[in-house]
């Protein structure tokens, strides 16, 4: 299978169980590569990323109102409650990455009673474990009512592969799941 040079050992390090400090060191130096965006219409950007590199890239390409430094799933979102119409986090959700316990503050900032949630995750043997648990965690506030799920697409060809054991069949591609959650109108208080 070929992979460009340095790929293979930059997503292997990223998804490896280095410290954060390490990671996002790491995320600093793939910035350059990361954002191609705004192509479909979307103005209103605002966005947050752990990698201070990231953030610097998001920021040279003007397409953000606002940017600011946040490590999701250890501070909260530097955002008020029920703010945005849509909250997306692609390419996070992963072993090693954002935790599944995250979810709830991403909940809080989506404006309630119809705003939306676009979550992605990888279905590679190496991320599975983490899957399954994200699944369960949606699962859970879908039965809190805190959203409803619109979709859960799996796409067989989400990445290429940077190993062969992370591509099942020799596809060189690893498949992935898009997630797409309404949160739900908060139940009025009932008196007593």
């Amino acid at each position: 299978m070929r992979v460009p040079a340095g790929v293979r050992e930059r997503v292997a390090s990223v998804h490896g169980a280095a410290a954060l400090p390490e990671r996002l060191r790491l995320y600093d130096g793939w910035a350059a590569r990361y954002e191609q965006l705004h192509r479909r219409g979307f103005r209103c950007l605002h966005g947050v990323d752990g990698s201070d590199g990231m953030l610097e890239q998001a920021r040279s390409t003007g397409l953000y109102r606002q940017l600011r430094r946040c490590v999701l799933g250890r501070e909260p979102l530097p955002s008020p409650a029920e703010h945005y119409d849509a909250v997306t986090l692609v390419g996070a959700l992963g072993e090693g990455q954002v935790p599944s316990a995250a979810l709830p503050e991403l909940l809080r900032v989506t404006r309630p009673a119809g705003g939306f949630l676009c979550l992605t995750t990888r279905s590679n043997p190496s991320n599975l474990r983490y899957k399954a648990e994200l699944e369960a965690a949606l699962e859970r506030l879908e039965r809190q009512g805190a959203w409803q799920k619109v979709l859960a697409q799996e796409v067989e060809r989400w990445e290429r592969a940077t190993s062969e054991e992370e591509s099942p069949q020799g596809t060189d591609y690893i498949s992935g799941v898009v997630y797409i959650y309404q949160k739900c109108p908060v139940p009025p208080l009932k008196e007593g």
